[in-house]
């Protein structure tokens, strides 16, 4: 039945089950596919009800005051929940409602498209006393797609018109954009801030100040985070990225877009010489015209010697003459060992990068981070992580593993 659902509506029918199962409710109803859908959290049904101010818990409440809470004993947890006429006929609704966008998957927006046609279920109802319009919802999900039928990117569906780039996630190659080469290279980090795929960041708030700070420079405006492996180096930039959607930077830095570019796979399949130079140089050219990108370079130090074949000049001395004349933006990480190995012994590359040190968190900074990710851990695998588990993990993980860092190690364990 759910075999031409995306990943998204998969998980959003198992989550579903899981609500009604949980509830001890003898079936599952279209109000637990609503807390299925905003359960599941990322796709486009699940962002049009969060906008309208339905939120699980919300909705949760607002359900157990219309149906209540069956007692007794808990369901068990491997017991098949059936499903109820109505929502069959949802599921059914939701193949039609795609079927009329011309695609051949199941999204988590056709489901909630499907559930609205059944304006005398329970979720219906539920959603009316949340004053929220079965309209409205509608109206929310034509804005969020665009007025084009879009799918869900878990499950490996197309969006109309942007051809699925499959290397990685958050990147979209437009028809019309302004960075087609880059696009194929790098991942937008601020599109995916934009729509929720990025972890909470917890704490860093006076390395994300300094990043903005220094970016915000008319010249030396190009910082280069520095720490062990695993203590969140990358989500600063991830941070700076939240910072710029929510408006919440100065105005020199609104608007731009924050680019995770990947070396490797640039490199990767440049046969003969001068293909890198050709490809790099060409991404260059994109960020100067663009004027709105700030290029994130994880591991900058593989910037040295990357592409240099036999004659060939490596992707250092292409961007420092770029980096030098304040042409592109670029944030670097590296750590503390390879910036002394690569960055220091090349005097002219040093110059252009300011250096924040990112220090590994305490064992309370990390259990304050631990607290912040709790929720997509439990979401995605099915369970409830105590307080007393994260604890653990932060102060055993500390004490044990020693030659990793907080809040890797720790996150690992959980």
């Amino acid at each position: 039945m759910l075999r031409r659902f995306t990943q998204r509506a998969q998980k959003a029918v198992l989550y579903a089950q899981e609500e009604a199962r949980e509830m001890n409710h003898p079936a599952v109803g279209t109000e637990h596919l609503v807390l299925g859908l905003l359960r599941e959290g990322e796709g486009i049904a699940a962002r049009a009800l969060l906008n309208l101010g339905a939120d699980l818990e919300k909705t949760r409440e607002e359900i157990k005051n219309v149906i209540g809470q069956v007692g007794g004993r808990q369901q068990s947890s491997s017991a098949e929940v059936p499903i109820t006429p109505r929502t069959k006929r949802v599921i059914s609704h939701a193949f039609e409602e795609a079927q009329l966008q011309g695609v051949n998957y199941v999204g988590t927006e056709h489901i909630l498209l499907a559930l609205l046609r059944e304006e005398e279920g329970v979720a219906a109802q539920v959603l009316r006393n949340m004053d929220i319009r079965l309209e409205g919802i509608r109206e929310q999900l034509i804005q969020l797609l665009g007025g084009e039928p879009i799918g869900d990117s878990g499950g490996g569906a197309e969006e109309k018109g942007m051809p699925t780039n499959h290397s990685a996630p958050g990147k979209r190659t437009r028809s019309k954009s302004k960075t087609p080469v880059l696009d194929n290279f790098s991942r937008d980090l601020t599109q995916m801030a934009r729509d929720n795929k990025l972890d909470p960041v917890i704490g860093r708030e006076k390395e994300i100040e300094r990043v903005i700070q220094i970016l915000s420079r008319r010249t030396k405006n190009n910082p280069v985070l520095i720490g062990d492996p695993g203590v969140g180096k990358t989500a600063v930039v991830e941070g700076l990225a939240q910072r710029i959607i929510d408006n919440k930077v100065p105005e020199v830095l609104a608007g731009k877009k924050v680019l995770s570019l990947d070396l490797s796979t640039m490199v990767a399949g440049t046969k003969y010489r001068g293909e890198f130079e050709d490809r790099l140089t060409k991404v260059v050219n994109e960020i100067k015209n663009a004027g709105d990108v700030i290029v994130f370079i994880d591991e900058l130090h593989t910037m040295v010697g990357a592409g240099a074949a036999e004659g060939a000049i490596d992707a250092a001395n292409i961007l420092k003459p770029s980096l030098a004349r304040g042409e592109i933006q670029c944030v670097g990480a590296t750590t503390l060992d390879e910036y002394r190995k690569h960055i220091e012994k090349d005097a002219a590359l040093e110059r252009r990068f300011q250096p924040i040190m990112v220090e590994e968190p305490s064992i309370e900074e990390t259990i304050e981070i631990l607290q912040g990710l709790r929720d997509r851990y439990e979401a995605h695998h099915g369970v409830k992580i105590t307080d007393e588990a994260l604890n653990a993990a932060a102060t055993l993980s500390n004490r044990y593993i020693t030659d990793r860092f907080l809040p890797d190690k720790a996150i690992d364990l959980i």
